[in-house]
């Protein structure tokens, strides 16, 4: 059975038993403190806890998700992947235990032609909380399972939370028994090799308090309204109804694997550890191709690390396999192949989505020949140290700052004859995680409780107003003080204010929030945020200027209505400028992230190289040309089916419900879904004036340019800098390009003819240099501070000079100089002063420490600096004691 048929049986049968069908939500989490929909109930939790009340009072779904959390064990395990589809079914209030057991056992016992999935009631085991009696009862009851195939569980295993306060409740987990080939009868208690769960029933019927941990907490009431909350995960049915021995080799994945496994030549099944890798490179490309297809791209932080650390996971897996050039262009296509019936978006968005995957391959690939070269150096020294063990912390430097993966600095390690000190790299690693988590850790303390917000968003969503007016008259519905609710808020206190109606805009879409005040009798608050903690729900965050605010009060919300108008200005012109980047690029170069604040923008876009000076002419002229032409703006509101059929661009990273806003700027020439505000005509907008680009990434680039008055003033800024440049130079506006790079030229000559002045004055020194040689131990040795150099590279010349005219014996040569107002030392060694044991990179390094700096080098010749030109005396005279010292 095919997995997406598996997912059709599913819907089918929920869909038949009253279910409304939700499409799945995407994998980046609206949950503030976590990055990925880590579960197939995080979609939920505003329902499940109460916060939103539910649209619906049962559903069904097949959720994508993403979990990192056991990375380490990817293919070593038949159940561990990065990416996977949960199918669950929810009832919010309406159906609890019975019904969610009897669904649960007529799915999976019904015969495959009567649309259920046909497992054997033989080898199908359940798990109840150690307490659920009725649970075991209606297992029992509904499906006629003996006593011993209901096997009791503790809390650890078969108890629910969120891990924090609030609803609760035991779980009752349905597992396949595979067979005595994998391991001991006894059921799940006994082996959860052998018997692998397929479905857990969450049976959310309690509120607990006072959480230590997952199995410390006291439970202190019964929900109102008890939800069921269910969990079958896809893969899993799919390996065990496939007949294939894991989740690596169902129809989704194991196309990957087979392309693999023809790149590299070797055969999967044949070498565990090869079958690890294999394993690993269809499960993590799998996951990053829809990684890609929901808008995440890779980066150095936050999703987009998470995304990178994947991929570089499995060019190293690849590399591993003998694999050394580039692989993604094959592995992506054939992941998007064997995913394309289940999600369509794959093959709609690749020119995107592929452009992103083969670019971060190269730069991966650029990284790892970068990194083999610093290897190589730390595996030279530390062999010429004649230790055995390459140090953690350079093992850590190359993972850490070069996104080298310490297996390959083991293996490079191992072929020089070296290990690597793993003991210390692991603590440098957890040293790191410790920091991360505690950083996560802040954060998520940092946000506010959003079960504070339950009883607010029960009055309804907040009305936005502020499309069409500056104010709103409305009434406080709640008032939060340090995260908590509070009667009053009082002058000088910072508070949350909620309101039933608003005209300020809370910040979404990359517009940033409103300024403006909340009025009212006796008070004024000053707006200082406005955000949506939950959907649908909008808070003031203010400043108590004046008076005293109090629940039940009338408030009336007002928009600065200077700074709405420069923001609608540059939300407009965002739009202009990306219908103006696709006219130029073509349709690849899709929004990855804008920012729109008044007069000023900032637009990220898919595009791996950096732009001419002329296409960003070309764009910059298209935009304004469309401001020129006075194009209509128009909002509707439609199905979000009705606006994709209309060809609106819905931007990745923006989430979207079944009915939505779409904005057209001139028709269908910017077509986009959007909540943000914008001006009535494009005139409104202004001076378009591009003032950045950059790159934010492999395959991203950014724009930034400044809208309306503030690029007026900018324009004019520049046209007073050129006025000023044709007065100093006496030169007509056209002829400027062409004086100013007379005297750049005329200049670099200048300085060329000094610079040869000066190493000539320097290069007269030699013989008072040579003649000034004392002996230090058995070394001749020159040392002095020779003044001023124009360049290191001149006072090599002359270290140089010096040694090579002071013959064939032990002869030790470091001057220094002042270069560019920092200090420099160069050391030079003869070959039978190196002989004698004098080394220039450890004398460079000793002189550098005292200069305030760094340095090193070859035994030959090597270079130190710093920053303290003062300390070049005894700089000078440490290398003198360190000449003597060695002959002690």
């Amino acid at each position: 059975m095919m997995t997406s048929e598996i997912a059709t049986r599913y819907l089918d049968y929920f869909q038949k038993n009253d279910h409304t069908i939700v499409p799945s939500a995407s994998l980046v989490s609206d949950d503030p403190s976590i990055l990925f929909t880590i579960a197939g109930m995080v979609p939920f939790i505003p329902f499940l806890t109460g916060v939103v009340p539910a649209p619906y009072a049962r559903a069904a779904d097949v959720q994508k998700c993403i979990r990192t959390n056991d990375i380490e064990e990817v293919g070593k395990t038949a159940r561990h992947g990065t990416f996977f589809q949960m199918l669950g079914n929810w009832s919010f209030g309406d159906y609890f235990k019975e019904g969610a057991i009897g669904y649960a056992w007529e799915l999976l016992t019904s015969s495959e032609a009567d649309g259920g999935l046909g497992f054997d009631e033989r080898d199908l085991w359940v798990t109840v909380y150690e307490d659920d009696d009725e649970a075991a009862r209606l297992w029992h009851r509904i499906a006629g399972l003996p006593a011993d195939r209901i096997q009791r569980m503790g809390k650890d295993d078969n108890y629910w939370s969120t891990g924090q306060p609030g609803p609760a409740g035991p779980c009752s987990e349905i597992y396949f028994d595979r067979g005595p080939a994998y391991g001991r009868d006894g059921g799940p208690a006994v082996d959860d090799s052998r018997f692998t769960e397929i479905w857990n029933l969450v049976f959310m019927q309690d509120l607990i308090a006072d959480v230590k941990s997952k199995t410390d907490f006291a439970i202190v009431g019964e929900l109102p309204k008890k939800n069921i909350d269910t969990g079958m995960g896809l893969e899993r049915v799919a390996f065990i109804k496939q007949g294939v021995e894991n989740m690596y080799e169902i129809d989704q994945v194991r196309p990957v694997l087979d392309r693999a496994e023809a790149l590299s030549g070797r055969r999967y099944g044949a070498s565990h550890e090869d079958d690890v890798r294999y394993r690993v490179i269809a499960d993590h490309i799998r996951s990053s191709l829809m990684l890609l297809s929901d808008g995440v791209t890779p980066s150095n932080e936050g999703r987009g690390y998470i995304l990178r650390r994947l991929m570089r996971r499995s060019v190293r897996a690849m590399r591993l396999l003998g694999v050394d050039g580039p692989s993604f262009p094959e592995l992506f296509t054939a992941s998007r192949d064997a995913m394309a019936s289940a999600y369509p978006v794959v093959v709609d968005d690749w020119a995107r989505i592929s452009q992103y995957a083969y670019a971060e391959e190269e730069t991966f690939l650029r990284t790892l020949a970068a990194g083999s070269t610093i290897l190589d150096l730390a595996v030279s020294q530390t062999k010429d140290a004649g230790a055995f063990a390459l140090p953690g912390a350079e093992a850590f430097l190359l993972h850490d700052t070069y996104g080298f993966p310490i297996d390959l600095t083991m293996e490079v390690a191992e072929e020089a004859g070296l290990s690597v000190d793993r003991e210390a790299f692991d603590a440098l690693m957890l040293e790191q995680r410790t920091r991360a988590k505690a950083d996560a850790k802040s954060r998520k303390r940092a946000i506010a409780d959003l079960s504070v917000y339950r009883d607010f968003r029960a009055h309804g969503e907040t009305v936005f107003t502020g499309y069409t007016d500056l104010e709103t008259e409305s009434n406080v519905l709640g008032i939060l003080v340090e995260g908590l609710p509070a009667q009053r808020a009082t002058q000088g206190q910072i508070a949350e204010v909620i309101l039933a109606e608003t005209a300020l805009y809370a910040e979404s879409g990359g517009q940033v929030a409103d300024k403006g005040v909340i009025v009212g009798p006796g008070y004024e608050l000053e707006v200082l945020d406005v955000q949506k903690p939950v959907p649908g729900l909008v808070s003031h965050t203010v400043e108590v200027t004046s008076g005293e605010v109090g629940l039940g009060q009338a408030a009336t919300s007002v928009v600065d209505a200077v700074n709405r108008r420069a923001a609608r200005q540059a939300h407009s012109a965002t739009h202009l400028v990306h219908a103006a980047l696709r006219d130029t690029l073509g349709r690849t170069a899709t929004q990855a992230g804008s920012l729109n604040r008044a007069g000023y923008l900032r637009f990220d876009f898919a595009w791996g190289q950096a732009l001419s000076p002329e296409t960003k002419t070309e764009i910059e002229e298209i935009a304004n040309n469309a401001v020129r032409d006075n194009l209509e703006v128009t909002t509707r509101v439609l199905s979000l089916s009705e606006a994709k059929e209309l060809g609106a661009m819905a931007l990745f990273g923006e989430k979207y419900g079944d009915v939505v806003r779409m904005v057209d700027i001139g028709g269908p020439w910017s077509r986009e879904l959007c909540a943000g505000t914008h001006v009535s005509t494009s005139a409104e907008v202004g001076i378009i004036s591009l003032v950045g680009e950059s790159s934010v990434g492999a395959s991203n680039r950014r724009v930034e340019a400044l809208v309306g008055q503030d690029a007026f003033r900018e324009l004019a800024a520049e046209r007073a800098i050129v006025s000023q440049l044709t007065s100093v130079l006496k030169t007509p506006r056209e002829n400027l390009p062409a004086r100013i790079a007379e005297l750049t030229a005329s200049l670099k000559a200048a300085e060329k003819r000094i610079a040869s002045f000066e190493a000539k004055l320097l290069g007269e020194r030699v013989p008072e240099l040579v003649s000034s040689a004392t002996s230090a131990g058995p070394f001749r040795a020159v040392t002095a501070s020779v003044g001023r150099a124009a360049s290191a590279d001149d006072l090599r010349g002359l270290v140089l000079q010096v040694r090579d005219r002071l013959g064939s014996g032990p002869a030790v040569v470091a001057l220094g100089a002042e270069v560019g107002e920092r200090p420099v030392v160069i050391v030079a060694t003869s070959e039978s002063a190196r002989a004698a044991g004098a080394k220039a990179g450890v004398l460079a390094k000793t002189a550098a420490g005292l200069l305030g700096g760094g340095g090193g080098g070859r035994d030959d010749v090597a270079q130190g600096g710093g920053t303290d030109v003062s300390a070049l005396p005894v700089a000078l005279e440490a290398i003198v004691r360190a000449l003597e010292a060695t002959h002690a």
